[in-house]
């Protein structure tokens, strides 16, 4: 039997701390979301190990990241309290239950109903129940909610998602993982006006997100 409580104690000291992740609300928020919770069912034992975990079992491939690349990337966010978060392809709506405990005010979005109705399922089995969770295309966002404070795309892209971008309020923040292999970088972007900067913050690699992957070229 699994001693979840003293899982989630290992992975903040030895995997979240020892990767920079230094923010004490979040290290504290993610060692009281229980991760077990939004894994399939049978697999629980597998919840904390530092590895993306497979958290869909039909339809749309979708992953859980790993807590180390996770914990980086909503650190990069910094979330305040009452901010408005679009946590895109949230899968079974961990990380959404991470922005939750946060204080935040979380839309979760997926491009599948039955993976959306699960992460309704896991999130009120972990007390986040007020978290919106919506379906809809991953590359245009959720506008109805918009513009978002920041925006968390859990997966790497090969594109820039500028359709996600144009629902960030002033100042507000994305991150994802771009690109993958060795190339793939973790992003941070944030809008000033009509502008949007980025800026490289680390190596990082994640699944790749199907509607952000490269059109492949004509040859002749």
């Amino acid at each position: 039997m699994v001693d979840f409580t003293q899982a989630r104690r290992m992975m903040v000291d030895g995997q979240l701390r020892t990767f920079d992740v230094n923010d004490m609300s979040l290290l504290d928020a993610m060692d009281s979301v229980p991760r077990e919770l939004f894994v399939l069912p049978g697999r629980e034992a597998l919840a904390y190990i530092d590895q993306d975990i497979l958290v869909s079992d039909g339809g749309e491939t979708r992953y859980m990241l790993s807590p180390m690349i996770l914990g980086r990337l909503i650190q990069a966010l910094e979330i305040d309290a009452g901010d408005k978060i679009l946590d895109v392809a949230c899968g079974r709506g961990y990380a959404s239950a991470v922005f939750h405990s946060l204080g935040a005010q979380v839309t979760a979005l997926e491009a599948d109903e039955a993976l959306a109705a699960a992460a309704r399922q896991c999130l009120n089995a972990a007390g986040a129940g007020d978290v919106t969770v919506v379906t809809g295309p991953l590359e245009q966002g959720h506008a109805a909610h918009a513009p978002y404070d920041a925006i968390l795309l859990n997966g790497s892209v090969e594109v820039r998602p500028e359709g996600l971008l144009q629902q960030l309020a002033e100042g507000g923040r994305l991150v994802c993982v771009k690109g993958r292999g060795r190339a793939a970088r973790a992003m941070l972007y944030v809008r000033s006006g009509d502008a949007i900067g980025e800026r490289s913050l680390f190596e990082a690699a994640a699944p790749l997100l199907a509607p952000f992957v490269q059109a492949p070229g004509f040859s002749f």
